[in-house]
């Protein structure tokens, strides 16, 4: 019977999409540590989360070639998305705690900087999950 109920289990988890191991939740509710710079405002005009303009609006974010909305990114940033990177819950939760040093990372340039200051030491997963439910 466990063998049989494992079997099961495995065939599942290996037959649907992977889900995040974040929790949208919990992202929405320290999304307040963003706001001071973003918001995420629907194409529509619809405010999900009102904000600061400093940084870019956040809204579709994951899916999105990085550097590639009308915000002044750093050139680091944009060269990350003409090299190909585009976000998704994954690399986003690997950038929220170290922006500069996952950018000098993908680009391989030292001197590369993101503009973003702000470390998301924890719950990066959380955050990515919530922006990733906000932009669709």
């Amino acid at each position: 019977m466990k063998t049989e109920l494992l079997a099961a289990v495995a065939a599942l988890s290996l037959a649907g999409p992977a889900l995040a191991s974040g929790d949208a939740a919990k992202g929405e509710s320290d999304f307040k540590k963003c706001k001071a710079c973003h918001m995420i405002v629907a194409d529509d005009g619809t405010e999900i989360q009102k904000g600061g303009k400093t940084g870019p609006n956040l809204y579709g974010v994951v899916g999105r070639a990085a550097g590639a909305t009308d915000f002044k990114y750093s050139d680091v940033m944009k060269e990350a998305g003409e090299k190909g990177l585009v976000w998704d819950e994954e690399n986003l939760a690997e950038y929220l705690p170290d922006p500069s040093k996952f950018l000098e990372e993908f680009s391989g340039d030292a001197a590369g900087k993101s503009k973003m200051t702000f470390k998301l030491t924890k719950g990066a997963e959380d955050m990515a999950a919530y922006l990733a439910s906000a932009g669709q």
